[in-house]
């Protein structure tokens, strides 16, 4: 039986190799292959490296370390296992003036249930902060936030919203008579005051993942 999880997927290529060399090993073997074993089978020279990537898949939930006599060792979650605690997410379909696109935003996005509390995961999407316009809110540039796409707003909500269809961004929301100010959190930025009609408000934050360098 192949326990190599398909619900989610490694960041990175060869992220993906040790994790499927890993797999197939326990598989074939019964047991798991050591850091050695796994650099050897992929050419490279360094176990620290291995470490690295192993690490890495833990943190994604796609492998998982235990203790045992003294040494630890690696186990493969099963995708049953990953079904029962993550969810999918979809990211935000709108205009982006974000200047960089990393690989692994080309495919669905797996967040653990919890993060979502009540909220259906059709209803949430992600979306890169664009910059740090929200820093004293705890939001840097590149983070991945966790919107709920939904229309009505209150005043004071972050929300994600499209400028003139052509770029999105992250601000507080304020209502100033006939038009809608939106305010930054962070004072190197300036309010932006446009007209209902050039604003196209994508949904309102819940949360935030942080990718790691």
């Amino acid at each position: 039986m192949n326990l190599y999880n398909r619900t989610m997927q490694p960041r990175t290529r060869r992220q993906k190799e040790v994790l499927e060399f890993i797999s197939r090993y326990i598989d074939s073997h019964g047991y798991e292959p050591s850091y050695q074993q796994i650099a050897r089978h992929l050419g490279v020279a360094s176990k620290a490296g291995i470490a690295k990537h192993i690490q890495a898949l833990e943190n994604q939930g796609l492998l998982a370390r235990r203790h045992e006599n003294g040494s630890f060792n690696l186990e493969v979650r099963p995708k049953e296992k990953i079904a029962e605690i993550v969810c999918r997410v979809e990211w935000l379909d709108a205009p982006s003036d974000t200047a960089y696109r990393e690989e692994w935003e080309n495919e669905p996005l797996y967040v653990p249930k919890f993060l979502l509390g009540f909220l259906a995961p059709e209803k949430v999407f992600a979306f890169r902060a664009p910059n740090d316009s929200m820093l004293n809110k705890g939001i840097y540039e590149g983070d991945v936030i966790l919107i709920e796409k939904r229309a009505f707003v209150r005043d004071g909500d972050c929300i994600a919203a499209t400028i003139e269809k052509k770029r999105t961004v992250l601000k507080s929301y304020y209502r100033a008579g006939a038009y809608i100010e939106l305010r930054p959190a962070n004072e190197r930025y300036e309010t932006l005051r446009l007209s209902a009609d050039k604003i196209e408000i994508q949904g309102v934050y819940r949360g935030l993942l942080r990718p790691l360098n």
